[in-house]
């Protein structure tokens, strides 16, 4: 009988079908590995199919365009917005969504390594932190109002109450999650208590660190509207309201798309500074 002849990867022509579904098949499998072009079509494949279905049922006639607008009609929006203060309502609203997300990792962060590490602070802070992070923050729009004004104070506090008490959680489970190994190791070799703090419990967390603010920042943007609900006359958040109150939906597609787009950039940002700082978490 005559050899058949293999092909680079000495795979005999009639067994290629039968490889090719062996492969696909461990492609498939539970955090399987998968082509880089594959990866690609279908991350541009979760933007595309929604805006195809999206143009097709504006195109169709069967929702009114008061209620859900073609994308052309956005991309009209879009134009007309940023030859009318788009920058500017964008620029503002980051610096409302930053500030009030920095001032809460500021506090939050050393509040949940605390709480995380020290069974007193525990018992002292995490009862009122877990009672304090389930309500909304837009109850306490009144009492903002009240402490800090109508200023941009106020709608930094909104961001900063809405983030706050779910870092804090947040950073104290990841520092329960270091190993009692570690630390008992550290004192055998007479590390003293502050040397445990920086050496074993903050280097042990800061991957996880930087998830917890990822996440949180997106969360951050999600109160930007009910920030800008506080006595405010710019930002994106304000102008998706006002365009509510004038039945411009064009506009506040544009706004909620936008908003999306500059959640997307710091997502990245994030996770490029994570692959950037942990290389050795790559897999």
């Amino acid at each position: 009988m005559s050899a058949q002849p293999l092909d680079a990867a000495g795979v005999t022509l009639a067994d290629r079908p039968a490889a090719a579904a062996g492969s696909w098949r461990r492609r498939l499998r539970i955090r399987a590995g998968i082509p880089r072009w594959a990866y690609v079509t279908l991350s541009v494949s979760g933007f595309v199919l929604p805006l195809l279905v999206w143009q097709i049922v504006a195109g169709s006639g069967w929702v009114q365009p008061l209620f859900l607008p073609s994308p052309m009609d956005v991309v009209h929006g879009f134009g007309d917005w940023l030859h009318n203060g788009l920058a500017d309502d964008t620029l503002i609203s980051i610096y409302r969504v930053v500030m009030g997300f920095l001032i809460a990792g500021a506090i939050g962060v050393p509040l949940g390594i605390y709480i995380g590490a020290y069974k007193w602070f525990e018992a002292l802070l995490q009862p009122v932190n877990d009672f304090v992070r389930y309500m909304p923050a837009s109850a306490f729009i009144p009492l903002v109002l009240l402490w800090v004004g109508i200023g941009e104070g106020s709608k930094i506090a909104i961001i900063l109450i809405g983030v706050l008490f779910q870092i804090i959680v947040m950073v104290a489970d990841a520092v329960r999650r270091v190993p009692e190994n570690y630390l008992e190791v550290a004192y055998t070799m007479g590390a003293r208590q502050g040397e445990v703090m920086s050496l074993v419990i903050w280097r042990g967390i800061l991957p996880e660190l930087l998830d917890i603010l990822r996440i949180n920042m997106g969360w951050a943007w999600t109160y930007l509207v009910v920030a800008e609900m506080v006595a405010a006359n710019s930002g994106l958040g304000f102008q998706i309201l006002q365009s509510q109150r004038f039945l411009n939906t064009p506009k506040i597609f544009v706004g909620i798309l936008v908003i999306g787009v500059i959640g997307l950039l710091f997502d990245l940002a994030f996770r490029w500074v994570y692959h950037l700082a942990f290389p050795w978490k790559r897999r």
